[in-house]
């Protein structure tokens, strides 16, 4: 009797064993993006509309208040006192506070003023001397955009608010790189553009992921250079950077450097760089103050920036802060002069930042997209475009993906099962610590809720 030869087919365990781990890596992974997306997608789009306008701030406020910015040149302008006395004239009982001469010969003088517990800005023709009206500080639009922006008009609450989504978004790029990353040798359509002929389902993702994937390096960009605005991460780092041992040059003071409890940011608007700084005391000599035509004079022999703003001090040992906020980081300045002896006590520039301060400067004006311009500004507006169109895309395809009784996200093994996605989280937690704080809560939230009430854990596919 023949024997009968069966061959069969043994699988590799190991290659087996491979495949699962990539498999519930891959879940794990989708699952995260998918509720980071969920979660914080709305506020990016509220940052990337907020954003897209705020970019064309000088072009929206040249038409908005064209007849308070522009002046018809008539001979030489006269000086900076008689424009301020005219303002006190207008306003008798009013503290003048700053004062910003036109960075051209069209453009006016602003007086800024305290009057009735209210901040005013007031616009004069240096020319003539006459006032060209006044402008509530509170009521101006672009500073609301900027205000909603940064902390969605809710003080420190949407500052944190709005920090945690911008440190959920590099989660967001992460997890979304990850599960873009072609697995098989394939072409590179539904890799850099979309399949078009391939069905809905697949359109649908491609119109997410490689969009998603254009962005990527803007939309990294621009969450780097707005976290050292944020008020905790960005604090934080400032100081660190402040108290990294690097300091403040000595070149930058004409004596010894001051120990002060009091810093710039406390006095002035000041470039982030110098926020920190300490503010020198004035030697009272005499106790007759320089009038503003000497510092004007002065700013004018330094070279500042002539889009300079003086901060004028009402006490006896205060000085007079010139701050520059010049579309280019290369132009930034402050400086702080003795209101009594007009020495030079701090001169605080660009050449003078250390690497981290130079790398933020730059970092800040490409944000805000005046460092090159309208090449500036468009680049940045189609990144924030992007974010709108991957944040609705993605939006849509969870809606057609969604099961009717579920949330549709991937069901996934515990996280303490994905020991290297693990130490990625713990890691941006550390980096940034209200990412780190966040999964606390959300563990908490699985740990107390989702896994302990059945209805719960099966919508969410706990």
């Amino acid at each position: 009797m023949e024997s009968v030869k069966v061959e069969t087919t043994i699988k590799n365990p190991k290659e087996s064993t491979e495949k699962h781990t990539k498999a519930t890596l891959y879940k794990t992974v989708w699952r995260w993006h998918f509720y980071a997306g969920v979660i914080f997608a709305p506020f990016l789009i509220i940052l990337a509309v907020t954003g897209s306008i705020y970019l064309f701030k000088p072009q929206i406020e040249q038409v908005l208040y064209q007849d308070y910015y522009e002046v018809n040149p008539q001979g030489d302008k006269i000086p900076a006192s008689q424009q301020i006395e005219e303002v006190k004239k207008l306003y008798p009982d009013a503290q003048v506070t700053k004062y910003r001469p036109g960075e051209n010969a069209t453009r006016s003088s602003e007086v800024s003023i305290t009057s009735n517990n209210e901040s005013l800005t007031v616009f004069i023709d240096p020319y003539t001397g006459k006032s060209l009206g006044e402008l509530n500080n509170a009521d101006r639009i672009m500073d609301k955009i900027e205000e909603f922006h940064g902390e969605l008009m809710a003080g420190t609450l949407g500052d944190r608010i709005v920090e945690l989504a911008a440190c959920w978004a590099i989660v967001l790029i992460v997890t979304g790189l990850f599960l873009w990353y072609p697995r098989k040798k394939q072409s590179l359509s539904g890799v850099l553009f979309p399949r078009l002929k391939k069905g809905k389902k697949i359109l649908r993702r491609d119109l997410h992921a490689v969009p998603a994937f254009w962005i990527t390096a803007g939309m990294f960009f621009l969450i780097m250079t707005g976290l050292p605005w944020s008020g905790f991460w960005g604090s934080n780092f400032q100081s660190l950077a402040t108290n990294s041992g690097a300091g403040y040059p000595p070149s930058i003071w004409s004596g010894s450097a001051p120990t002060s409890t009091i810093k710039t940011k406390d006095i002035a608007d000041v470039p982030w760089a110098a926020e920190n700084l300490d503010v020198p005391k004035s030697e009272i000599q005499g106790f007759i103050p320089l009038s503003i035509d000497d510092v004007v004079a002065i700013a004018n022999r330094e070279g500042i920036h002539p889009s300079y703003t003086v901060n004028i001090p009402n006490e006896k040992e205060g000085v007079y802060t010139l701050s520059a906020f010049p579309p280019k980081a290369q132009d930034e300045a402050t400086i702080h002069i003795d209101q009594y002896s007009g020495a030079v006590l701090a001169d605080y520039r660009y050449d003078n930042y250390g690497l981290i301060g130079k790398t933020v400067a730059w970092g800040i004006t490409l944000h805000k997209g005046t460092q090159f311009g309208l090449v500036n500004q468009f680049i940045s507006l189609l990144i924030c475009l992007g974010i709108i169109f991957v944040a609705v895309s993605g939006f849509y395809l969870w809606l057609k993906r969604k099961p009717k009784k579920e949330m549709g996200a991937p069901k996934a093994p515990s996280i303490t099962r994905m020991k290297l996605f693990l130490i990625l989280l713990i890691g941006l937690g550390i980096l940034f610590p209200l990412v780190g704080l966040s999964l606390i809560v959300v563990w908490l939230i699985d740990w107390l809720i989702i896994q302990r009430i059945s209805v719960v854990k099966k919508f969410m596919n706990a």
